[in-house]
C-alpha cells in the first residue's frame, strides 16, 4: 500500500457511503467523471476490482471491504494523533460524534452540557436516529459512541452498559385498557390500534418478533418516527408502545399509564452504550463514554 493515494481513498468511500459516484460526486462538490477516474486509478495502484456496479449503486468487493477498513483505521490513528499532540500542549480539545436514538434525548441532555462546561474545547456532534442507523454509523465509524434501544449486536460492536428498560403499553389513565387484567396479551390490542415507530426502531423491531412469535399482527393507526408525538397521542387518549424510562415523569404525574405486556421480549428489552469493537479512542471519547455510563447507572439505580 505504499505510495497510496489517501485523496482517492476518500473518493472511494464516500462512493460507497453514499452507494453512488453521483452522490459522492455532489457531496465532494466534483463532477460524477472524477469520482469514477479517481475510484479507476485506486483500482489500478491495488491491481484489485473494489466496486461492483448495480442498477441501485454500487457496492463494495471483498478487496474494497479491506480497504475500507483501512481507510477507516487511517481516519482513527489520525485522530488519535492530533488528539495525542493536543494533550502534549495541555489542551483537551477535538470532536466528538455521539449516535442515539430519539427517548435518550432527556436522559442525556443535562450529561452533555456538564461534559461541555468542563471541556470547552471539544465539539459534540449529535446524530438522532433509529438503531439501525446507530449501528451503522458506529460500525462505519461516523460515530464514536452510540446509545439506542435493544438492539441486535454484531460481533463489531462493543456494549460497555446494558440494562433492562421493560416496553410497556402507555396511555391515558381513562383509557378502556386501564381496566383489563395485566400484563396485557398481544390480542387486546388489536382493536385499539396502537400507534408505532418505522421498522428501522427497536421498539417496532421486537414488536414484529412477538407478532411473528404470537401469530397476531397488530396493524397500527399511526406509523412516527418521533417518540415524542407518540407520548403526545398517548397522553392525548391514544395508544403506543413505549419503553418505561421514557413516561416515568408523566406517570408520576398521572399523565400517563405504562401497562406491562405479557411476553418475555417485551419484559427483557434492554438500553446499550455501545463502540465499535477495536476502535481506539481519543482521550475526550473515552472521557465522554465513562461519564455516559456512570451517570445512567446512576439514573437506573435511582
Amino acid at each position: 500500500m505504499q505510495g497510496i493515494s489517501f485523496n482517492r481513498l476518500r473518493y472511494f468511500f464516500e462512493a460507497v457511503r453514499l452507494k453512488s459516484v453521483r452522490g459522492a460526486a455532489d457531496y465532494l462538490n466534483v463532477a460524477p467523471s472524477a469520482v469514477s477516474r479517481q475510484i479507476s486509478q485506486l483500482e489500478q495502484e491495488l491491481n484489485s476490482q473494489l466496486v461492483e456496479r448495480h442498477r441501485r449503486g454500487i457496492k463494495p468487493t471483498e478487496a474494497g471491504e479491506r480497504v475500507l477498513e483501512y481507510y477507516q483505521l487511517h481516519l482513527a490513528e489520525q485522530d488519535l494523533l492530533f488528539d495525542s499532540l493536543q494533550a502534549l500542549r495541555g489542551v483537551q480539545a477535538g470532536s466528538i460524534t455521539l449516535a442515539i436514538g430519539e427517548g435518550y434525548i432527556e436522559s442525556i441532555s443535562a450529561i452533555l452540557s456538564d461534559f461541555t462546561a468542563r471541556y470547552p474545547n471539544i465539539r459534540i456532534n449529535i446524530e438522532i436516529c433509529g438503531s439501525n442507523d446507530v449501528m451503522r454509523l458506529i460500525v462505519e465509524d461516523e460515530a464514536n459512541i452510540g446509545i439506542l434501544f435493544n438492539p441486535a449486536l454484531e460481533s463489531r460492536l462493543r456494549s460497555h452498559l446494558s440494562f433492562t428498560h421493560p416496553l410497556c403499553v402507555v396511555t391515558s389513565p381513562a383509557h378502556p385498557l386501564t381496566r383489563q387484567p395485566q400484563p396485557l396479551e398481544m390480542h387486546s390490542l388489536i382493536e385499539h390500534r396502537p400507534a408505532l415507530t418505522r421498522v428501522s426502531h427497536g421498539i417496532r423491531q421486537i414488536v414484529t418478533r412477538v407478532e411473528e412469535d404470537t401469530g397476531v399482527n397488530l396493524e397500527p393507526a399511526v406509523v412516527c418516527n418521533n417518540l415524542l408525538l407518540l407520548k403526545n397521542y398517548a397522553i392525548d387518549g391514544g395508544v403506543s408502545l413505549l419503553p418505561d424510562f421514557m413516561v416515568r415523569d408523566e406517570v408520576r404525574a398521572g399523565k400517563l399509564v405504562a401497562i406491562p405486556l405479557h411476553h418475555q421480549l417485551f419484559a427483557h428489552t434492554q438500553t446499550h452504550i455501545i463502540t465499535r469493537l477495536g476502535r481506539q479512542h481519543s482521550s475526550g471519547v473515552n472521557k465522554l463514554l465513562q461519564r455516559l455510563t456512570s451517570a445512567i447507572f446512576q439514573d437506573r439505580s435511582s
